[in-house]
């Protein structure tokens, strides 16, 4: 009898205690609104600003609605304009060429290696394409950030780095996010701390956390934030940026506070799961495992693996095989986007060329999310479930 999966890839694990208390209080008091606060109270999101930029090392944080507006906003603050060419991957979800394509900016894609990273070699080749990077560390996966600063700084591209899959990750011992100009990050249900949505932008330069902060809807309160330039970089900042309010509220704050005390645990417990549904896909007839190098400390709460060159009809009755059996693959080989996947052919309102060696490792690309409602046992039995269909598909194509 074939082995199946019960649990769920959409559960997420509650939330804790604390953060729901934390909730309580502010639904109690009225104040959910970040600027609404009493005298002498400094704020949920004011302080998890503070907590943040500790977290990561940056000197100043801005607390937003969604890891998409953290993107286009940290982009807008760092110069770009309407009609700009904007570097970004090829491998990536749809929020990214969004985040330029809501600033006017035109998206310009540089291709995905097989450790599903940027394509440095492309990058280098177009790098006179564009003044700017938004640069993707798609499904936690964290190219050679020494190799990739170099070519940036060598052609003077300015580089924003998308974290959403990354807080808690580094490139040897620095924190992802803090390679660049500015990061983003994500707060949204799948991510890695869980607001339902939510993110933040970080960085050190003053003058754009200063128009970042007017962006996200200050008004003439960015006194109240903790993690933010002095009051004279407002100075003239306050009278050019528009506000496009995108703030997060006290109520969110309040559920992210001690989710982010408790995320290195979680990377821990991620990574165990990794490496276990890792281990057991290691040596299936087929399957290329992508290998993770030394020198990236990433967060294991999604695995990928590829089914490199094989048919489209055979990659499907993979996925359909491990449905049946309640395991949850998504594959970025398809021809029609589908859910949260789709690829940079189908993002119609950016121009795009044929990717042969792009298409050929997006096609062969299976993702699956790693909830941490998931035991080691439960990622022992989905590797085996995934190694038994794609191995038995496989061997029938030999036949």
């Amino acid at each position: 009898m074939k082995e199946i999966f019960r649990g769920s890839f959409t559960q997420q694990e509650p939330i804790l205690e604390a953060a729901i208390a934390a909730a309580v209080r502010i639904m109690q008091s009225g104040r959910l609104h970040r600027y609404n606060v009493a005298d002498g109270e400094l704020g949920e999101t004011a302080l998890l600003e503070q907590e943040f930029a500790a977290f990561t090392g940056a000197k100043y944080c801005v607390a937003v609605a969604s890891g998409g507006y953290a993107m286009a906003t940290a982009l807008r603050a760092a110069g770009v304009k309407p009609g700009d060419r904007v570097l970004t991957n090829t491998f990536t979800l749809a929020p990214v060429p969004g985040a330029i394509a809501s600033l006017g900016a035109v998206p310009v894609f540089v291709g995905v290696s097989e450790s599903l990273t940027i394509d440095l070699a492309d990058l280098e080749a177009k790098a006179d394409q564009g003044d700017y990077l938004l640069l993707s560390h798609m499904r936690g996966h964290i190219c050679d950030m020494d190799r990739l600063m170099a070519i940036c700084e060598g052609n003077g591209i300015v580089v924003i780095e998308d974290c959403a899959h990354t807080m808690g990750a580094h490139w040897r011992d620095v924190p992802s996010g803090r390679h660049g100009l500015a990061a983003a990050y994500s707060c949204q249900t799948y991510k890695h701390i869980n607001s339902g949505e939510g993110g933040f932008l970080v960085t050190d330069d003053e003058e754009l956390a200063a128009r970042a902060i007017i962006l996200s809807g200050s008004y003439m309160l960015y006194e109240r934030h903790l993690a933010a330039p002095a009051p004279e970089v407002f100075a003239q900042i306050k009278y050019e940026t528009p506000n496009v309010s995108g703030r997060m509220d006290n109520l969110r704050s309040a559920l992210l506070r001690p989710q982010l005390a408790a995320l290195p645990a979680q990377v821990q417990r991620w990574n165990e799961r990794y490496r276990t549904i890792e281990a057991g896909l290691r040596e299936t007839p087929g399957l290329t495992v992508v290998e993770r190098p030394p020198e990236e400390h990433f967060v294991g709460s999604s695995i990928q693996f590829l089914l490199s060159d094989w048919p489209a009809e055979k990659v499907e009755d993979v996925v359909s095989g491990c449905a049946q059996r309640g395991v949850e693959l998504k594959w970025f080989g398809a021809s029609e986007p589908k859910a949260f996947t789709s690829r940079y052919d189908s993002w119609r309102y950016a121009p795009s060329a044929p990717m042969p060696e792009s298409d050929r490792v997006l096609s062969a690309i299976l993702d699956m999310r790693v909830p941490l409602t998931f035991s080691e046992e439960d990622c022992a039995l989905i590797a085996r479930i995934i190694r038994s269909e794609v191995s038995t598909v496989f061997l029938s194509e030999l036949a």
